[in-house]
């Protein structure tokens, strides 16, 4: 019987030939791993070791506009008569390079909470945030959101749009001394399906959505966005469809009486490919169906079709960014057990989801060594005494990945939506693990461009918990980068330019 190799395994499951593209974010040419088909990863573990975490931008702009392209196919399919706008739910990734990435390739802005709508504001000012984009503010509103909600259409952006999820912010929000264009969520939508849990203490009850039309209708602000949000990572798109109609009529209901209703946004939800190989969902078929349904049931109502709003967070980042981890050593596993293998990383620091949500699964691919047979094994953090840093948890399957004794680097992808703004950033996390080093890759008219964010040092989190140590870098690399290392008290405070 043949020995199975990771070459065969991935053939099996994928269909995978061993060259070209694997998924439409990595791929694979004459034994190497590449990003976005252009950033090969074996390379850059050799310049600059591991763990390291890789940020290829381009990535947001391809996902951007792939799914402009679909709606613009679903809207001449289904001859859908208004708009579609693709807005990126920043708290997926707050980093500026995803931010104004999204915003370059064409997206509106969500926010959710006050110092979102601050860096909106900024951005605004800046011109990088165009003045012709929507800016929805969800969330509940404290007192600090709402100021900064006043401030910026005081500063004159007309686009900010306030959507309430309590009536207490209207009440507010009504006296600012400048046109308003307000939204409401609907509490309803957000468990209807009994499948997110939590989901429904956001938005307003259909009775406070018809008090609050009554009381704009009486100012010189605009009801103008209704928006339902039923749940995240929904893969099964005749649930979402189903789940989203009772809002759709919802939306015919109150426009009927509100003619300045305009929008009607369907919320987040979508699902990403970023987190398992055999991923299949239809995104151009979702949004005609989708629209089918809008166009269907506003003729029966005989209101006009609203202009559709999508909000993409994980679909939008996930897939731009990967962590590149060394397995350091091999620790054999209980009787019947798979084996560990243990990486020079903490996975609960990396990737937070494997904690806060059930099932969570990350694509993860070796960058060398496709040719060896493959063992069960689980992955387990080096950097932290704890039972719950291991991945896949102990409900989930093993991974299977090539024999090893140690130097195996793997690639973690899928990490680039949630996982670092819930883990943090610059601070200290669990068991005092450094944060790795991050190499960013932009592209400015067609030419790629990276620069080098040194791994934390161990001097700088001593510091944030008070103490007062002598610089010292820690890990050292696993591998001497190519070129020199830089000391410790520097590379806290620059970053360098390199080439790809």
């Amino acid at each position: 019987m043949k020995t199975l190799t990771f070459a065969d395994l991935i053939a099996q499951q994928t269909g995978f030939a061993g060259e070209g593209r694997l998924t439409d974010f990595v791929s694979r040419y004459d034994g190497d791993l590449y990003f976005g088909d252009r950033l090969n990863l074996n390379r850059l573990v050799r310049q600059h070791g591991a763990p390291l975490e890789v940020v290829y931008t381009p990535q947001i702009t391809a996902q951007i506009h792939r799914m402009i392209g679909w709606a613009a196919q679903a809207r001449a399919a289904t001859e859908y008569a208004a708009p579609f706008h693709y807005a990126y739910a920043t708290k997926a990734n707050f980093a500026a390079e995803a931010v104004q990435t999204a915003l370059a390739a064409g997206a509106h802005y969500e926010t959710s909470a006050t110092a979102d709508l601050i860096i909106a504001h900024g951005l605004w000012r800046q011109g990088i945030l165009p003045p012709d984009r929507l800016i929805c503010c969800n969330g509940s509103k404290e007192p600090a959101y709402r100021n900064a909600i006043r401030q910026l259409r005081l500063d004159g952006c007309e686009t900010v749009i306030p959507v309430l999820d309590d009536l207490s912010e209207l009440h507010d929000l009504i006296t600012t001394p400048a046109p308003l264009q307000f939204g409401v969520r609907e509490r309803a939508a957000g468990n209807r399906d009994g499948r997110h849990p939590g989901n429904d203490r956001f938005g307003l009850t259909m009775a406070e959505i018809e008090q609050a039309a009554d009381l704009i209708a009486t100012t010189e602000h605009r009801l103008v966005l209704y928006h339902a949000m039923i749940g995240s990572q929904i893969e099964d798109e005749g649930h979402f469809l189903t789940t989203l109609r009772a809002s759709i009529e919802n939306y015919c209901r109150l426009r009927r009486r509100v003619p300045t209703l305009r929008y009607f946004n369907f919320g987040g939800g979508v699902p990403t490919a970023g987190y398992q190989l055999t991923f299949n969902f239809d995104y151009q078929r979702f949004l005609a169906r989708l629209m089918a349904t809008v166009r269907d049931l506003c003729a029966e109502y005989d209101v006009p079709v609203p202009e559709l709003i999508g909000e993409f967070g994980r679909y939008t980042v996930a897939t731009h960014s990967a962590y590149l981890v060394e397995v350091g050593a091999v620790k054999a596993g209980q009787p019947d057990q798979p084996d560990w293998y243990l990486i020079n990383g903490s996975l609960m620091v990396m990737l937070p989801d494997t904690l806060f949500v059930s099932g969570q699964e990350f694509v993860i691919l070796p960058l060398s060594d496709w040719h060896r047979p493959v063992r069960p094994v689980r992955l387990a953090g080096r950097r932290t005494c704890d039972s719950d840093d291991i991945y896949p948890r102990p409900e989930q399957p093993p991974l299977w990945l090539p024999e090893t004794d140690g130097g195996l680097v793997l690639a973690i992808f899928g990490i680039g939506a949630y996982q670092q703004m819930i883990s943090g950033r610059g601070g200290a996390h669990h068991c005092l693990t450094p944060e790795a080093a991050r190499f960013i890759v932009e592209e400015r008219d067609g030419r790629l461009s990276s620069r080098l964010v040194p791994q934390q040092d161990q001097a700088t989190i001593m510091r944030l918990l008070g103490y007062r140590p002598q610089p010292t870098a820690l890990p050292l690399p696993f591998r001497q980068p190519a070129r020199p290392a830089v000391l410790a008290a520097r590379r806290r405070t620059r970053e360098r330019m390199v080439s790809i």
